[in-house]
């Protein structure tokens, strides 16, 4: 029969090879030596298409008759820009608003009065080629508009300009790992992990594209877009 000794010494040296085998199998997960980048893509794109917000804004002594003032010029708007070439899917109410304008008396204890009212009526429109802008924008001016509130150009290829970002910015990616894999003493092993922070396209606003509305037609510079993606990478490191 084993001793009470022989019992401690025999579980003292299972104790050891399971210990010895748990920090083999330790070592054999442990993740090898790895090499993360990050790296930036850009393309360029020419825009194409444009959303122009134009408005109406009527002022009356009674909400009723700016109102009806303010419809019968948006109609001739609508009309115009219809008879341009601008289907019905291009063409949509973005604001339609009533105030009053108020007169705030200097002398204490006296109310507030309302003197009249401002009724403003906005209409998007989609320009689905850059040359119809100015056409847009000289048609309903002339019949009554008297808002440009903004002006947005963006490309119809959009996407395809942020996929070739983001190939251009996986390949700058790469190209620095395998230079830090070398300058290392070793090589670039399998890519581990991959992932983008490339941001949506971001519509070209009026001031960065320069229009000028001093001349008739309006010149229209759509300018250029620059579609940038980041992504960050991680290699295995093979040591030689």
């Amino acid at each position: 029969m084993l001793n009470f000794r022989s019992v401690l010494a025999v579980i003292a040296i299972a104790f050891g090879i399971a210990t010895t085998a748990n920090a083999q199998i330790a070592t054999s997960m442990r993740p090898g030596p790895q090499i993360a980048t990050t790296g930036r893509g850009e393309a360029r794109v020419t825009p194409d298409r444009a959303t122009i917000f134009i408005g109406v804004q009527s002022r009356a002594v009674t909400a009723a008759v700016a109102a009806a003032e303010n419809a019968r010029k948006q109609r001739a708007v609508l009309d115009t820009l219809k008879s341009l070439g601008f289907a019905a899917n291009q063409l949509s109410t973005a604001n339609y608003n009533v105030s009053p304008e108020m007169t705030y008396p200097s002398a204490p204890g006296q109310s507030p009065r309302v003197t009249g009212y401002t009724v403003t009526n906005t209409v998007r429109v989609d320009a689905r080629r850059i040359e119809d802008v100015s056409k847009a924008i000289d048609g309903a001016l002339a019949k009554g508009a008297n808002e440009i509130s903004s002006l947005q150009f963006y490309s119809s290829v959009a996407d395809s300009a942020r996929k070739a970002a983001l190939a251009d910015a996986v390949a700058n990616a790469r190209a620095d790992a395998e230079v830090l894999a070398r300058a290392a003493g070793g090589s670039l092993g399998p890519l581990l992990e991959l992932s983008t922070g490339s941001l949506p396209v971001q519509p070209l606003d009026a001031p960065a594209a320069r229009v000028m509305a001093a001349a008739r037609p309006t010149p229209i510079e759509p300018g250029e877009q620059t579609v940038d993606a980041t992504v960050s990478a991680r290699w295995a490191f093979v040591s030689k």
